[in-house]
């Protein structure tokens, strides 16, 4: 009796360790959850995510510029076996199916994806500043040149 009470406490406690850890790297993201947005004299891009679930956040990413919208994105940022993954939708591109970033490099701050296989971008970087400001940069290859973008966002909401 006493070896079945030890197994079950043991079996418990490494139950609850397992859950704990499971979800870590998506509450270590959450400090992407709110509106962002980047005015530019180009147009306005936003993303706004959300907490969708304990292993998943999504968000939806636009670029508006007068009153077009020039791209649309569907994001989830989704932990998978301890793994995090950026998918992302474009609207028109890759025939509307996810392309996957999985998670390459992270800290408290940064999170950094990669898929190499991907056209452009190649390399997708998260920065966290401060409750109030991001900084998103994508880079890669594109037509034979190096190429690198910056968006400075200012939390909305």
């Amino acid at each position: 009796m006493r070896q079945f009470i030890l197994f079950s406490l043991f079996s418990l406690l490494l139950f609850s360790c397992t859950t704990t850890s499971k979800n870590e790297k998506i509450k270590a993201s959450e400090w992407l959850i709110g509106q962002w947005e980047n005015r530019s004299e180009e147009g306005i891009l936003t993303e706004n995510w959300i907490k969708s679930n304990d292993s998943t956040l999504t968000a939806e990413s636009f670029f508006i510029k007068g009153k077009d919208t020039l791209h649309f994105e569907t994001i989830r940022l989704v932990e998978k076996k301890g793994e995090l993954v950026y998918e992302t939708i474009i609207k028109g591109q890759n025939n509307d199916k996810p392309i996957l970033f999985p998670l390459i490099s992270e800290t408290e701050n940064e999170l950094v994806f990669e898929n190499l296989q991907n056209d452009y971008p190649q390399k997708i970087k998260y920065q966290h500043h401060s409750k109030s400001v991001i900084t998103i940069a994508i880079s890669g290859t594109q037509a034979k040149k190096v190429v690198s973008e910056q968006f400075k966002m200012a939390k909305v909401k």
